[in-house]
């Protein structure tokens, strides 16, 4: 051990510096050496929570000056965050759980010291997303992490239809008073035989993990009230080779909301990369659509 912290010691940590650190997403134990070395060299830490961070912080006997960064302040935040550094700082940046930037806030805060001209360092570790797909089996070898579905019923629903034919497997993130509502929503816009992971707590004590089709999935919710309990990671099987081989029309509902953002360019590549469809029958869909727009 003391081997392996001599490298984490070893290693160029340079000044004026931002430092993304993962951290664990429930069992403390899951935190790397080289972040604790970090944690223990920089300046101070920019936290998604100076609350909670500052309990996980004392379980490693670490205290620092805290900066709250958050989904309301990340902007302004990033600002005092840039000065700090360029006074020649090193500063840590920690989400709740997990990996900063996915899901939570960061990026804007990563986009803000890079505009500045000043290095972004990523020590990796945990995450919800990749825990769940490596227990998920070949079927999700190749997938796309879309986060949380829009909450509003209907908004969600058109949602879920532009991604029927997606052919990756998809990586959701839920809350437990939505969970069955959302595995219906799944099941109603994707059909009732795919492969579904439904992986709650994980790393914690009550952890569990799930596989079933998208039609077993409320119902088994359903028959326990502890298994809709804690946050949940949800892996759906992407679509068939025949289902995601479909035409653009199909796809409408889609290109239309993007439409109303970007140009028909950019609506058939992103298009294109959520549903599999060839880019240019999506562009020329999208043509049509904006012509009688």
């Amino acid at each position: 051990m003391s081997d392996l912290l001599e490298l984490a010691h070893k290693q160029h940590y340079p000044t004026g510096a931002l430092y993304i650190v993962a951290t664990p997403i429930g069992n403390t134990a899951d935190i790397t050496l080289r972040a604790l070395h970090v944690l223990g060299l920089v300046e101070r830490i920019a936290a998604e929570d100076t609350r909670n961070t500052s309990q996980l912080l004392s379980r490693y006997g670490i205290s620092k000056p805290l900066v709250a960064v958050h989904e309301h302040n990340e902007r302004t935040a990033a600002a005092r965050i840039v000065e700090h550094l360029q006074a020649g700082e090193r500063i840590a940046y920690v989400s709740d759980a997990g990996t900063p930037g996915i899901s939570d806030p960061g990026a804007k805060l990563v986009d803000a010291v890079r505009d500045a001209g000043l290095p972004v360092i990523a020590l990796p570790g945990a995450s919800a997303a990749t825990t769940a797909l490596s227990i998920a089996g070949d079927w999700a070898s190749t997938f796309t992490f879309l986060g949380f579905l829009p909450t509003k019923t209907k908004q969600r629903a058109t949602y879920l239809q532009s991604l029927a034919a997606h052919p990756h497997a998809m990586v959701f993130y839920e809350a437990p008073h939505r969970i069955i509502e959302t595995v219906q929503a799944l099941a109603d816009a994707l059909g009732n035989t795919r492969h579904l992971l439904i992986a709650r707590e994980l790393t914690k004590l009550h952890e569990s993990v799930h596989r079933c089709t998208l039609a077993e999935g409320p119902t088994w919710l359903a028959e326990d009230a502890n298994r809709q309990r804690g946050e949940f990671v949800l892996v759906v099987e992407g679509a068939a080779p025949a289902e995601a081989g479909g035409d653009a029309s199909a796809h409408d509902a889609l290109l239309s909301m993007l439409l109303e953002e970007m140009p028909v360019s950019a609506t058939a590549r992103v298009a294109a990369a959520i549903t599999g469809v060839a880019r240019d029958a999506l562009y020329a869909r999208a043509l049509t659509l904006k012509k009688d727009a």
